[in-house]
């Protein structure tokens, strides 16, 4: 387990994709290494079991529980939210001495709507962000900050104008690379933004 990884649990949806990428930069703003579901698309391997993998790697989490509207096509909500936050608790509770340092922090919409439908956790710190992306941001850059004991990492409105800066170019940085916005992968995403970062902070200096 690496103490710079962080697995991230969150709808995959394109109505949460602000807030998905979000979350993303942010981790990498605040110099940690964003891990999720989506990192590799291999045929040959369980979901299940790739989703353990990375949640045994990582030290910190980032879990959203919000979702909980049925899925237009089936009528029935996803469940894979919750199942992964039972995951990660179960690998901090049952694990072995490095997974019980596990840290993460749960959002939800409203901070004890969680109660009705995933009652098991109630004590959880759970943090509201109400659908704001720059909530997000915010709670994720001041965790980050305070688990890397880091008290020089931006705060987290500097953190969301750069994100709102990024999110801007993002298109030119598309065209320079031959992409289509749509086409950018969750790896392509984390490298860009990675990269973008450094250069804006060495054109700060």
């Amino acid at each position: 387990m690496t103490d710079r990884l962080v697995f991230i649990n969150c709808p995959f949806s394109d109505d949460y994709l602000e807030h998905f990428r979000a979350i993303v930069f942010t981790v990498v703003r605040s110099g940690f290494t964003p891990r999720c579901a989506l990192e590799t698309d291999d045929g040959s391997e369980n979901r299940f079991d790739k989703i353990c993998k990375i949640i045994g790697d990582c030290r910190y989490g980032i879990h959203d529980i919000s979702k909980t509207e049925p899925d237009a096509g089936s009528g029935l909500p996803r469940f894979n939210m919750p199942l992964e936050l039972g995951l990660y608790l179960a690998a901090k509770k049952f694990g072995g001495p490095k997974q019980r340092t596990k840290r993460c922090i749960i959002f939800d919409r409203e901070r004890y709507r969680y109660q009705s439908f995933i009652s098991a956790i109630a004590g959880q710190d759970i943090h509201a962000h109400r659908g704001l992306a720059i909530t997000i941001i915010e709670d994720v850059a001041a965790w980050l900050r305070e688990e890397a004991h880091d008290s020089a990492g931006p705060g987290g409105r500097a953190t969301a104008a750069e994100f709102d800066r990024f999110t801007s170019v993002i298109p030119a940085i598309c065209a320079q690379r031959r992409l289509e916005p749509q086409e950018i992968t969750f790896q392509d995403y984390r490298r860009i933004a990675a990269e973008w970062i450094v250069a804006e902070s060495r054109l700060a200096n």
